[in-house]
């Protein structure tokens, strides 16, 4: 007896576009999280800066480039859809 495709709520259902938008901006946000770090910390640490001065100069660059990044992604998604 073959199986009655949709017979359960949200079982064969597509995400939706704006669901593919808030998952693409999160993975862009991770991505630009993660070159955030490495760009921002090579470069504070060229700069000099130590201690908290370090942490808050990274983590301000994390920030803007999880940022900015999950936004081109969010858009770029919701082109797609």
């Amino acid at each position: 007896m073959p199986a009655v495709p949709g017979s359960v709520y949200g079982q064969n259902q597509q995400p939706s576009c704006f669901d593919r938008m808030k998952t693409g901006f999160t993975i862009g946000f991770c991505v630009g999280m993660a070159s955030g770090a490495l760009f921002g910390g090579f470069s504070a640490l060229r700069y000099g800066l130590r201690g908290r001065e370090l942490i808050n100069n990274v983590g301000k660059t994390m920030i803007q480039g999880g940022g900015t990044f999950g936004t081109f992604m969010a858009i770029g998604t919701g082109i797609r859809c």
